[in-house]
């Protein structure tokens, strides 16, 4: 099979051949269909996250049940399944007997504990897996397992309710999804980015508002539609996430999904008279991204993708590196 490998830290991505991976106990063979190509896939190309190397990235899988390990009794098959970035757990520790799985202490990522997506077949733990709408197409489906999920979860686990505002900080990969879910779960949507050239993107997308960071105080124009029960802060810049914080309702929430390398500084004093919180929010189980995907299929959310065949892995990377795909890249296999 073909699989597309970064041999070492940082190097160069690699087209090569290898056998079929065969499933162990508990363990399951996806055929891959498609893979979303993720930011977060920068860790296992850098080693950021410890993991061995040669490694084929990819937590945003698509595809079909191959073969089943001893002991699998929920997959068969012909199965649509997905595999996100919950790559299994241990079942053992603190966090997991706690229910808590997106959580252990062991917990396992597809492209960083073991081989992800970017390859023709891999081999996941059967607890990885969700199942796959019959009418979502495998291309659309793969960025929802991570991008999906992270922007979802964090809305359907935020204090915001339908009729709320809620303003989504960034029309990218992450926001133009933000803003589909916030739209449908029925919210009062704000969109955030700056420069006007996407605010024909966002209305189109559901954004009832959109303020141009670049021409006006946000905080203050958030305030004057009644202020933010919840700000989805999808995009990396800890500027742009503090200069929201003064626009959230009391009890309001910023809810950090992008990751800024600096620091993000800013005056308590909003969040301790609104008794207003920053929350970090990271992804979800398989479960979470079955839900995910079962309501995109109802609603019609889906991803702004752009393909590549595996063999152009490299330059699909690039792209998503430089900022320019819009939104989301996704290898396919045939």
């Amino acid at each position: 099979m073909k699989i597309a490998r970064i041999p070492a830290a940082n190097a160069k991505f690699e087209i090569t051949d290898v056998d079929i991976p065969e499933p162990g106990p508990r363990q399951v063979r996806v055929k891959v269909h498609a893979c979303g190509v993720c930011h977060s896939d920068v860790l296992t190309v850098i080693g950021m996250m410890g993991n061995s190397f040669p490694r084929a990235p990819g937590h945003e899988v698509a595809g079909v049940v191959d073969a089943v390990g001893d002991g699998v009794t929920s997959w068969a098959v012909g199965d649509r399944v997905g595999v996100g970035w919950f790559g299994g757990c241990d079942f053992t520790c603190e966090a997991c007997r706690r229910g808590d799985f997106i959580s252990c202490e062991n917990a396992e990522i597809p492209g960083i504990s073991y081989d992800g997506g970017y390859a023709e077949y891999m081999v996941a733990p059967a607890e990885a897996l969700a199942r796959v709408p019959d009418d979502l197409a495998d291309v659309d489906a793969a960025p929802l397992l991570c991008a999906g999920i992270t922007t979802f979860n964090a809305l359907r686990e935020s204090v915001a309710r339908p009729g709320d505002l809620v303003a989504v900080l960034g029309v990218g990969g992450l926001g133009h999804l933000g803003i589909q879910f916030a739209a449908k779960m029925g919210f009062e949507v704000a969109a955030i980015a700056r420069g006007t050239d996407k605010e024909p993107l966002a209305k189109e997308l559901g954004a009832h508002h959109y303020i141009d960071s670049k021409a006006v105080d946000v905080a203050e124009e958030l305030n004057k539609l009644g202020g933010a029960q919840v700000i989805l802060a999808t995009v990396t810049v800890a500027d742009a996430m503090a200069a929201t914080i003064d626009g959230l309702k009391a009890r309001g929430q910023l809810v950090v999904v992008g990751a800024p390398s600096e620091p993000m500084e800013t005056p308590l004093a909003p969040l301790i008279f609104k008794s207003a919180a920053v929350q970090g929010h990271a992804s979800g189980t398989s479960q979470d991204s079955e839900d995910t995907l079962r309501f995109s299929a109802i609603t019609g959310v889906r991803p702004m993708i752009e393909t590549m065949p595996l063999s152009q892995a490299q330059a699909a990377f690039d792209k998503m590196m430089s900022g320019d795909a819009r939104f989301r890249m996704v290898l396919t296999m045939t």
